[in-house]
């Protein structure tokens, strides 16, 4: 048997901001409103850890990660509508895909730069050469 989706179980199965079907415009731009206030937030907290002595010194850059990270759940979530649903299959891959590539040019990028410092001739050595 099968019951009725009510309005509340259709809400808590999509994303902030996410359409549900109800045309709700005014409950659209709530969420990415609610969205644009977290990241602000998040962004002037991490300005704020930079530049208080709030934090231990060597703490800083893990806070700053982690306020990173929180940034980027607020972006998925309320701006990309990424969620667990299976309908998001696509977008989590696309999205896997993208990060992957990111990492492979900056990995690649970071390897080549420390070769080439490596391989590169000092100041003293390009003198002697040329003497």
């Amino acid at each position: 048997m099968n019951r009725p989706v009510d309005a509340d179980t259709e809400v808590a199965d999509s994303a902030p901001g996410q359409e549900t079907g109800g045309g709700e415009l005014l409950s659209g731009i709530r969420g990415y409103v609610v969205g644009l206030v977290v990241a602000a937030l998040l962004t002037g907290a991490s300005f704020y850890v930079a530049g208080s002595g709030l934090i231990y010194g060597p703490g800083i850059p893990v806070a700053l990660m982690a306020l990173a990270i929180g940034q980027m759940g607020v972006h998925l979530v309320f701006f990309l509508h990424i969620t667990t649903g299976s309908d998001n299959t696509n977008n989590v891959l696309a999205l896997a895909f993208g990060v992957l590539i990111v990492a492979l040019v900056m990995v690649g990028s970071l390897w080549i730069m420390a070769h080439l410092n490596h391989n590169l001739m000092s100041p003293e050595m390009m003198q002697r050469m040329q003497h």
